[in-house]
């Protein structure tokens, strides 16, 4: 496919004969084998400029699709004297690999070129239409240094550039990316998977093959074959393994962001889930640690999509059998937050005011003002007030105030986890609050044998070294008003994922910041979880929250073999594609 492009440039094959053509110097891997060293006369067709440089294209293509066709050209001086369209020879120039940060990949690149010559003008400059004139991006794995697991333990065992493998680009999408560097390519009929960032990059899937695609339109990471533990009753304690094929996650590849437009212009900031887009032509590089493609212009929204998140049906009964649960990561909210509205209106309108909703990043009432203040109350009671106003319940709230700045999140803010719950359908059975630093315990009574909680809400293990900087669960025990039996919840809002590498990033498998923190967390809550479950295989748990992880990664695999709990999704056999939230 590499050679339908091509010029009829007869009369400069004498001059290039003793020359490396632009495949040579890219190679079949990584990192150029000439790397530091200088080239003479490099031919090239100038396909498109930036502020800083121009990309050419080989006027003299290989058969090769692991060796990319094109590459940068760093020089804002030269950049200005040459156009697109352009056929020029570089008298010599210097093989760079660039990056700026030692995680991320190496970018080939041609620096300190002299000698310039223009050879011919206007010639016709095309693009490359991803998975038409090129191969189609492989949709499950990104490196053969992942071993099939790109969350797999322990992290960073290889960096690319180090080993420097061949380039699989029919099987591997960094290596399908790495291929392309350089080149001038067309997504053609592109949809956008998610918002813009913040500097109005978008994701996007072009009109190939893809895999995951769930309902909403987007890409969902999976694990494929993976040994899981699963408990056929929620009362087993024996867990039965079950072991599809080996072990691999479906990553999606096949996904490429959409970066900042060659000629300044601006992407739009609207862009969203499922909304369709104009064909996109630019060129693919990696920046800021991922494989992007530059366009030559803005972005264009072709149209846009009508799909919405759909509210829950599960409403309400106001009995026990009937009881809703809940759960919302208000991100840093303080008493007087700009979007405090906003999440009281999604509660009422798209959880339907569940009876119980776990809460986590509560913020206390000077919000992130460092002043020693740790009660949450007014953070809460607003929320309360507005969830009122936007048609819900009244609820009470519980929560258990932090150590002054020990459970991170924003600086000063005491970010914790709470629950609201609706007072004329279930209560706390016999509260009996705990401390910022008491431990809860399971009390077992030597009657009935019944689990019970020391502390009802109570956290755990709050002074364990764990727990540093990090936002300790809240155990609590329910009763609804209709109910001789309680049940058990357990909010968590585990550390965060701060230090992970990108996934298209040199470290392999890439680093999956504090998961060995996560897992121990999951190990001490589910060792709680699991003295309940021993005093009483028939309870109900409920351990829900903002856990930092998929559920097919090692914290959470941990802390459902070791709890006894069964992922929801595996429970109500959601279709893999669609197991995201």
């Amino acid at each position: 496919m590499k050679g339908a492009l091509c010029w009829a440039v007869a009369g400069l094959q004498p001059l290039l004969s003793a020359a490396l053509t632009i495949a040579e110097i890219n190679g079949n891997k990584f990192i150029s084998s000439y790397n530091g060293q200088t080239v003479s006369d490099v031919t090239g067709l100038v396909t498109a400029k930036s502020s800083a440089g121009f990309y050419i294209r080989s006027t003299t293509p290989d058969d090769d699709e692991a060796t990319s066709e094109s590459i940068y050209v760093y020089s804002s001086t030269i950049s200005k004297t040459v156009n697109v369209g352009d056929i020029i020879t570089l008298g010599s120039a210097k093989v760079s690999e660039y990056r700026s940060s030692n995680t991320y990949m190496y970018l080939t690149e041609l620096t300190n070129p002299t000698g310039i010559t223009v050879v011919s003008s206007n010639n016709a400059v095309t693009p490359l239409v991803i998975g038409k004139d090129t191969l189609a991006p492989p949709t499950e794995q990104y490196t053969s240094l992942d071993g099939g697991d790109i969350y797999s333990v322990p992290n960073a065992q290889q960096n690319i550039s180090a080993v420097n493998p061949v380039l699989q680009p029919a099987q591997y999408g960094l290596d399908f990316w790495e291929s392309l560097t350089g080149e001038l390519v067309t997504v053609k009929a592109p949809t956008a998977l998610k918002i813009p960032s913040y500097y109005r990059d978008t994701w996007v899937i072009g009109d190939w093959n893809v895999t995951g695609k769930n309902d909403a339109g987007s890409l969902t990471m999976s694990a494929k074959g993976k040994p899981f533990l699963s408990f056929p009753h929620p009362a087993s304690t024996t867990p039965k393994t079950v072991c599809l094929t080996p072990f691999k996650t479906d990553s999606n590849p096949e996904a490429i962001i959409i970066g900042s437009p060659l000629d300044s212009t601006k992407n739009p900031t609207t862009t969203k889930l499922g909304d369709l887009l104009e064909d996109i032509t630019g060129v693919v590089t990696n920046t800021y640690g991922f494989y992007a493609i530059l366009p030559l212009t803005a972005v264009q929204i072709k149209t846009v999509s009508p799909l919405t998140p759909p509210p829950t049906t599960l409403v309400s009964s106001g009995e026990c059998e009937g009881l809703t649960v809940g759960s919302y990561n208000v991100k840093n909210l303080g008493p007087t937050s700009a979007h405090m509205p906003k999440v009281a209106s999604q509660i009422v309108t798209y959880l339907k005011s569940p009876d119980l909703v776990f809460i986590q990043e509560v913020q206390d009432d000077t919000g992130p003002t460092d002043d020693g203040v740790v009660s949450a109350n007014q953070t809460l009671t607003n929320l309360v007030s507005a969830i009122q106003s936007a048609g819900g319940p009244t609820y009470d709230f519980v929560t258990i105030e932090p150590v002054n700045d020990e459970d991170g999140g924003q600086p000063g803010g005491n970010i914790r986890v709470a629950y609201l719950y609706n007072p004329s359908t279930l209560s706390l059975k016999n509260p009996n609050p705990g401390s910022s630093t008491d431990a809860n315990e399971v009390i077992v009574d030597a009657k009935t044998g019944a689990p019970s909680l020391k502390y009802n809400p109570g956290r755990i293990e709050p002074t364990n070294a764990v727990w540093d900087y990090t936002r300790k669960p809240l155990v609590a025990e329910w009763i609804a008003k209709d109910s001789k039996k309680s049940f058990f919840t357990v909010n968590v809002h585990f550390s965060s994922r701060s230090g992970s590498t990108s996934l298209h990033g040199d470290v392999r498998p890439p680093i999956n910041g504090v998961v060995e923190k996560r897992t121990q967390q999951a190990e001490i809550t589910a060792s709680f979880i699991s003295k309940i479950l021993k005093a009483d295989p028939s309870a109900s748990v409920i351990a829900a929250g903002d856990f930092n992880e998929f559920a097919f990664v090692k914290p959470l695999t941990t802390f459902a073999s070791v709890s006894g709990l069964m992922e929801l999704d595996e429970a109500l056999n959601t279709p893999v594609e669609n197991r995201y939230t």
